[in-house]
């Protein structure tokens, strides 16, 4: 049986790539540091009902779970048109290096039983030396097909532009950050202003810091003039900027729905404004 996806609206841009402007994480999705099995089915169904919605960006990395994280997204995406789909995953730091890093992602490929649309590197690791190898490694795979594109998660403005200047071939196209209206880090240090004039997407995780800002009674207030909930305006906040997308977590079908809600609209900027007072 081959699945359909819903057609959004609401979508951003990542290299030639349309992804929607608000994906689904998997941090916690069939375990954190080790794999938890209790609850494939749920995991599974919930990823497949954000697809069925028309939710095209599934972020994963090797790390969550020990790589069941990455095996339940392939199971999820089983039946649906895979060019339709957008799947990021990463390598640890404790995989960078030249030989390393094509090994961890070969692994990630088979568990996710596919080729992976964008590779970041997890967290800037201990040396610059590793880094660079790593990047390197990451641009010979774009050439031989297992990934499309190359970007680095966790990474501060100098970071960055150094990463930016060490690519022979390809660009970097993502950096992924934790962002929300809780922790702005990004617009504070000129990292998003710099991302959007080098055209590289941030993409936020823990937009809405675990839950803290989904019972915002602020944020629900500013909600009530859109028919929103605080969680909507939360993420609405983030999508708000042209080169942001947001990955909460893709815990179950209830919040996946909800998630989906923040897109299609657009907080007015007086309102964007108040958003931060809430905080």
């Amino acid at each position: 049986m081959v699945w359909k996806m819903a057609k959004v609206s609401d979508f951003k841009r990542i290299g030639d790539d349309k992804v929607t402007a608000i994906g689904m994480g998997t941090w916690g999705i069939g375990g954190k540091e080790f794999p938890d099995y209790s609850k494939d089915r749920e995991s599974i169904e919930a990823l497949r009902y954000g697809l069925e919605l028309g939710i095209n960006l599934i972020d994963t990395a090797e790390f969550y779970g020990a790589g069941h994280s990455e095996e339940l997204v392939g199971k999820a995406i089983e039946g649906f048109n895979r060019e339709e789909i957008f799947i990021v995953s990463k390598v640890w730091p404790t995989h960078f290096g030249y030989e390393s890093a094509k090994k961890a992602a070969r692994a990630s490929a088979k568990r996710l039983g596919t080729y992976i649309d964008l590779y970041l590197l997890h967290w800037p690791g201990d040396t610059w030396k590793k880094i660079e190898e790593t990047l390197h490694a990451l641009e010979e795979l774009v050439d031989e097909g297992l990934i499309r594109y190359i970007g680095v998660s966790n990474f501060d403005l100098e970071l960055l532009r150094r990463s930016q200047e060490a690519m022979r071939k390809y660009e970097i196209v993502v950096n992924q950050v934790k962002y929300s209206l809780m922790d702005r880090t990004p617009e504070e240090t000129g990292l998003l202003d710099y991302m959007k004039r080098e055209g590289i997407t941030l993409m936020a995780y823990t937009p809405l810091e675990k839950g803290i800002l989904a019972r915002n009674k602020c944020l629900a207030e500013i909600g009530k003039r859109y028919g929103k909930t605080s969680a909507q305006v939360a993420l609405n906040y983030l999508i708000w900027e042209e080169n942001v997308v947001a990955i909460p977590k893709a815990s179950n079908k209830d919040h996946i729905k909800e998630n989906f809600g923040a897109m299609g609209w657009r907080l007015s900027r007086e309102d964007r404004e108040r958003a931060k007072l809430c905080v």
